[in-house]
């Protein structure tokens, strides 16, 4: 077996294999892609974001003009400050411009190192931005949707703004009601459910709806401030959805969670992409889980939640024009099972175009164990919503400590 799959795989033993290959892939495409996504198993391990990096530069040459990783998406805002060449301590980027504690995560201090010192003295056009993704949800807690709601309303022009704005704050509360951390586990602990927070969703659709209507008067004038306001009404809304979701009594309330998160990324990828479409395509960067077509899922005891991730809902608005490239590793898997298979075809790190790799493997294949906690190995069936496969047999399986 071996034998057969390193004739199919791309051994990427430098940056000019690495380049090589990736350039071979993207020639196969019918479309050359807005969005290219690079995934990986867990998050900590050096060597996936250090792959980024060498990836993002190889793709800076063919027109790429912005990355996108799994952060917050207001927070990255001072990350692309700095790289377009603000005077503030990258430290202080590192803690501020990412969320989830992921500054601290190994190769992220180089690329904004890297991106700073590409895009000094380059015109607007050719500069590289750096964007996040994320919703600002953490894995226990949702913030309350005051300070969202708000600065959307205070954008808005006194004679412009829906007239129920004017109740935000007293239905929003104290944000301690919100960032309970019991709501995870009990709905009964959510405020999700209350009529306040229906009010709420009514306000922030007011708000979605209004600024939609008086874009051609206002966004002329300030794209930024008119594209900014937009995207808080927008998290406003998906956040209410959220503790909704929190609030509900079904029995699919985590994968019902996992959704609305996933819709609310793919929103906010989509509204990146519509700002980076006459510029160039862009890389995104985060978890598997959140990049494949096919439903992803998650072990929680004895719970299997599946959803549709923020890959599978933009590869309905992009088609053929959204590339999800999946990594994997564990050198030391048992036999009969996917990553024994990718181990023995790789040496230092491999690609496999998945449509190959799916014809080239045999169907009793199982999925190796994790190699550190929080990893989700790949399985076979998740070769269906990839088009290529990095497998990386050069890593020891450590793990930085980010939180």
């Amino acid at each position: 077996m071996s034998t057969a799959l390193r004739a199919i795989g791309r051994q990427l033993d430098d940056r000019a294999s690495l380049g090589h290959a990736l350039d071979e892939l993207l020639a196969g495409r019918a479309e050359p892609p807005a969005l290219l996504a690079l995934g990986e198993p867990t998050h900590g391990i050096k060597a996936f974001p250090l792959l980024r990096n060498d990836i993002l530069e190889h793709l800076v040459e063919r027109g790429y003009r912005s990355i996108i990783l799994e952060s917050d998406y207001f927070a990255a805002s001072v990350a692309d400050d700095y790289v377009n060449g603000a005077d503030t301590a990258l430290d202080t980027v590192l803690s501020t411009g990412f969320s989830h504690g992921f500054g601290a995560v190994p190769g992220n201090r180089e690329l904004l190192q890297w991106l700073r010192v590409h895009n000094a003295g380059r015109a607007p056009a050719d500069r590289v931005h750096f964007y996040g993704f994320e919703a600002p949800v953490e894995y226990a807690a949702a913030p309350s949707p005051r300070d969202c709601l708000t600065i959307a309303a205070d954008y808005m022009p006194p004679a412009l703004r829906p007239e129920s704005a004017r109740d935000i704050d007293a239905l929003s509360g104290e944000d301690s009601e919100w960032t309970n951390r019991d709501a995870m586990y009990d709905p009964a602990a959510s405020v999700g459910g209350s009529a306040r927070a229906h009010a709420l969703r009514v306000i922030a659709d007011d708000l979605v709806s209004a600024l939609h209507r008086v874009g051609p008067v206002l966004r002329p004038a300030a794209p930024a401030a008119y594209d900014h306001a937009v995207a808080r009404a927008r998290t406003a809304l998906g956040l209410l959805r959220y503790h909704a979701a929190m609030a509900s009594l079904t029995t699919d309330r985590i994968a019902d969670l996992l959704s609305v998160r996933a819709e609310m990324m793919a929103d906010n990828l989509l509204a990146i992409l519509e700002r980076e479409r006459l510029r160039g395509p862009s890389l995104l960067f985060a978890h598997n889980s959140h990049l494949q077509r096919t439903q992803s899922h998650i072990q929680l005891g004895a719970d299997d939640p599946s959803w549709g991730s923020a890959g599978a809902l933009i590869a309905l608005t992009l088609g053929d024009r959204y590339l999800f490239v999946a990594t994997d590793a564990n050198p030391e898997a048992d036999p009969g099972t996917l990553q024994y298979e990718l181990a023995r075809a790789t040496t230092r790190r491999a690609l496999f175009r998945a449509p190959e790799l799916r014809d080239t493997l045999p169907p009793t294949l199982e999925t190796a164990e994790p190699i550190v906690p929080g990893h989700i190995p790949l399985r076979p069936a998740d070769l269906d919503g990839a088009d290529a496969i990095i497998f990386v047999a050069d890593t020891d399986g450590t793990r930085h400590q980010y939180w």
